[in-house]
């Protein structure tokens, strides 16, 4: 039996789960990568994460690093970007693809607000072709220094914070956003869990 804080503290979580704002991991293998992204995940309210793995290898986590924040998540597991991709667009999600190129924008440019699948790529490689083919914008993140490009897991945080900040500013937390059958059964999910 769940106690009374217990119960307080997943509703208020779940009032604060976005149902539009999700992530997309493209062949991310680092396992101190993958769960720091996944930590920071959990704590902008995002719950479901899209995993592409196109050899089809487990998800590393290392639950030192995540905390355990995969156990909150809803966890996809897809082997091709582009019907996860496509799933993704046929529920009306514009899909951001992070990359470096000269023809992204500022990831400040973005309007979060809306139903977005946010696309962080591989650790060397960044985000496939078929993601930029079907990507309905490119995004960047502003750099000053020497260095060209931020950590995948560092560079979710700070998108997704962006992405959290302008949904607070439109009142995107505090109430329900999930269907009321879903979130019935994240309620019933997460209370089962220790």
């Amino acid at each position: 039996m769940a106690t009374k804080q217990r119960w307080e503290k997943i509703e208020r979580v779940l009032a604060n789960r976005q149902k539009d704002l999700v992530v997309v991991l493209e062949d991310v293998k680092n396992p101190h990568n993958a769960s720091a992204l996944l930590r920071t995940a959990d704590a902008v309210g995002v719950q479901y994460i899209y995993i592409v793995d196109s050899m089809g290898e487990t998800f590393p986590v290392n639950e030192a690093i995540s905390t355990g924040a995969e156990r909150w998540l809803t966890l996809y597991h897809y082997t091709w970007i582009r019907e996860c991709l496509e799933d993704l667009k046929a529920k009306g999600f514009k899909i951001a693809a992070t990359y470096l190129g000269e023809e992204a924008v500022s990831h400040f440019e973005v309007d979060y607000t809306q139903p977005i699948a946010i696309v962080f790529g591989n650790e060397k490689m960044g985000v496939s072709e078929e993601v930029l083919e079907l990507a309905d914008i490119k995004i960047k993140i502003p750099m000053f220094g020497m260095v060209q490009s931020l950590n995948v897991s560092v560079s979710a945080g700070v998108i997704l914070y962006e992405a959290a900040r302008q949904r607070l500013q439109k009142g995107m937390y505090g109430k329900i956003n999930l269907d009321r059958e879903e979130y019935e059964r994240l309620l019933k999910e997460f209370l089962g869990r220790k």
